[in-house]
């Protein structure tokens, strides 16, 4: 596992330790990223369920303005934190050891919001996809044009649209999808 491009490019990263956490492969985050292109210089980036930190970094490595990475498990956070540094990291990030779920609350209620919100649950717990879906359509972290970017099993469906965002794209690699949501611009009178 490593960054691919931009100012890290080449930077090889550490999987936090035993099987929990399931580490997003080369090719699927360079796929991500061809998908996001020139748009990540400048942006706020927000990694949930972040493991290794990897997505994150490699936002950070092309240039976005701040990246927030959030994990509950206390090594995976002190594997992000050593990616950081090993990367050459010293600002633009912020690193917590929370509940996903309690932490989009806390930062629904802090005002921040993001241009990009990369999700990648633990596989293992299929009813948590639905549930961080939804939390997420109810806080509204995206800005207005922002993308969120949900990661999940192949075979598992996720719905076309929810009360705040729509599905506009979703891509398949191996055993897993990309499903990429926008707000949902509402029109009035």
């Amino acid at each position: 596992m490593r960054v691919i491009s931009g100012i890290a490019r080449g930077k090889n990263l550490k999987a936090p330790p035993g099987n929990e956490t399931r580490p997003i492969t080369d090719m699927i985050k360079e796929a991500l990223f061809n998908v996001l292109g020139p748009d990540i210089q400048g942006a706020d980036f927000l990694d949930l369920f972040a493991g290794s930190g990897s997505v994150g970094i490699e936002a950070l490595s092309r240039g976005a303005d701040r990246v927030v990475f959030i994990d509950n498990s206390g090594p995976a956070v002190q594997v992000i934190q050593a990616n950081l540094d090993h990367c050459h990291f010293t600002e633009k990030y912020e690193v917590f050891k929370n509940d996903v779920f309690k932490a989009v609350d806390r930062l629904k209620k802090d005002s921040s919001w993001f241009d990009y919100i990369y999700i990648d649950p633990p596989f293992t717990q299929e009813n948590i996809f639905p549930e961080i879906l939804g939390k997420m359509d109810e806080t509204q972290l995206l800005k207005d044009q922002g993308t969120l970017i949900i990661r999940t099993p192949r075979k598992m469906k996720m719905p076309a649209a929810l009360k705040n965002m729509q599905r506009v794209r979703h891509n398949h690699y191996g055993e897993s999808t990309l499903h990429y949501y926008q707000s949902i611009i509402k029109g009035g009178n």
